[in-house]
């Protein structure tokens, strides 16, 4: 059963989502009305998924997700928030979140995005993601803090921060997709990477992809 925490700073919002992700065969594990309580909870209960709001006084939602995947890498972060602003969502991914929701989000679609993140898949696909860090990622002159990754490697997760799927990698590249599916395993390793929309992150400010028209 998937372990959920809660972190909202409105008791309504919190009660709402509990009852919503209770009824799906959910665990609510924990509640937190700001971002220091989310810290504090999850290193307590270590939750799989942590539903956190941006805005919350004291500590913001954003430094609360950088200090809970710093606790515990394997925990998935889904941001929730009322404000559908790019600079949100990508502050978020930067941060180590794997998913941005509204908080009007349907309960059926609350529930399926839980489940999504705590396989391990981002809840953006990757060419949205491409828009929002094109938008705000600061890349670098050159690639920086890639000399782990082989030639093939590199040329893979550029690939991916161009917002390739694993089937356009597997023609592009001429190989198979349990290949390439190798490839970005070893990716995702060797960088302690959590999913594809914190690749496309990576692949840009690094600077192995810079700004410009879809490959």
């Amino acid at each position: 059963m998937t372990r959920v925490l809660i972190a909202d700073d409105q008791t309504l919002v919190r009660g709402g989502f509990r009852m919503i992700l209770s009824r799906s065969g959910i665990e609510v594990v924990g509640e937190a009305a700001d971002g220091l309580e989310a810290v504090s909870a999850a290193r307590r209960l270590r939750p799989d998924v942590v539903l956190m709001d941006i805005r919350m006084p004291g500590m913001d939602g954003l430094e609360a997700t950088r200090r809970v995947l710093a606790d515990d890498p394997a925990c998935r972060v889904l941001i929730l928030t009322t404000f559908d602003l790019d600079r949100y969502v990508y502050s978020a991914l930067a941060a180590g979140a794997s998913g941005f929701l509204l908080k009007d989000v349907t309960p059926e679609h609350l529930v399926a995005s839980v489940k999504l993140v705590e396989t391990g898949d981002a809840l953006l696909a990757p060419s949205i993601t491409r828009r929002l860090v094109e938008r705000f990622a600061r890349p670098a002159p050159a690639p920086q803090g890639l000399d782990v990754l082989t030639p093939r490697e590199k040329e893979v997760l550029r690939l991916v921060g161009g917002g390739l799927s694993n089937t356009e990698l597997a023609a592009h590249l001429h190989l198979s997709e349990a290949t390439v599916k190798t490839h970005v395993t070893r990716i995702f390793a060797k960088l302690g990477l959590r999913d594809r929309a914190q690749a496309v992150v990576v692949a840009y400010e690094s600077g192995l992809v810079v700004p410009g028209p879809p490959e």
